[in-house]
């Protein structure tokens, strides 16, 4: 049975520490040359450990200032659920409202982008086929806890009031909603979610640690005759967000 990495090891010891009160949150960690004196191992395998810790949650990083015990946050919960599509608003503001936390979101729509290979792929389209995109970074209470890239192909919403997904009089209202309003039926969606690392912007965007561990799901909405007609990657991050999947049963 191989022993454990010498990182996880040390990573287990500083979340101990801070478990026993050794350090409270907003303490600043001593220097890695020294918590690597006293764990006999070497600087690289402290930042490893510590990397894993902020990763989680557990610690934070200033640059220029060092390693910190993150203050407790609570995680957001997000609910992925087709049930969740109402008339009356977005799955996110009802979930903020749920845990009683103020819900918003910026966004910016860019209209006749060129679809990139993969998002054509998704979308059944010909690459570099005009779509609108529109990115989004979702807040609860002010502080961001998830992105959203969506792509929509020009020739379903083209001439159209919902061609802005955040604009005009069904601003806001979804893509289910606003599909149905120029005679479009969604039937169903598919999400892919997997772990991944947080790219520099994405880090910068969510106020996390550069390669922090997040959730990106790529979900696609399809009309009732099998069209794909909206594509998006969502980006959550693990340390802030619980991810729940709501499974509707139909008897």
């Amino acid at each position: 049975m191989s022993e454990q990495p010498p990182y996880l090891r040390i990573a287990d010891e500083l979340r101990q520490r801070i478990a026993e009160h050794v350090w409270e949150p907003g303490d600043r960690l001593p220097s890695r040359a020294q918590i690597g004196q006293e764990c006999g191992v070497g600087e690289n395998v402290v930042r490893r450990a510590q990397e894993l810790l902020i990763s989680q949650g557990v610690l934070e990083g200033r640059a220029g200032s060092g390693t910190y015990v993150a203050e407790p946050r609570e995680r957001v919960r997000v609910v992925r659920s087709s049930a969740r599509e109402q008339p009356s608003g977005s799955p996110f503001r009802q979930d903020m409202k749920a845990l009683r936390r103020q819900s918003d979101w910026e966004s910016r729509t860019d209209a006749k982008v060129p679809a990139p290979a993969e998002i054509a792929t998704r979308l059944g389209i010909a690459e570099g086929e005009p779509c609108v995109r529109t990115t989004y970074e979702f807040l609860a209470d002010g502080k961001p806890v998830q992105l959203s890239t969506s792509w929509e192909p020009y020739a379903v919403t083209g001439g159209t009031l919902v061609v802005l997904p955040e604009g005009g009089p069904h601003a806001g209202a979804g893509v289910v909603n606003r599909m149905a309003e120029i005679g479009v039926t969604i039937s169903h969606a598919v999400e892919q979610p997997e772990p991944r690392h947080a790219t520099a912007e994405e880090a910068s965007l969510l106020g996390i640690q550069k390669a922090a561990l997040v959730t990106h799901i790529r979900r696609t909405y399809y009309s009732v005759e099998g069209r794909p007609v909206e594509t998006a990657d969502i980006v959550v991050p693990a340390a802030h967000c619980e991810i729940v999947y709501e499974i509707p049963i139909n008897r």
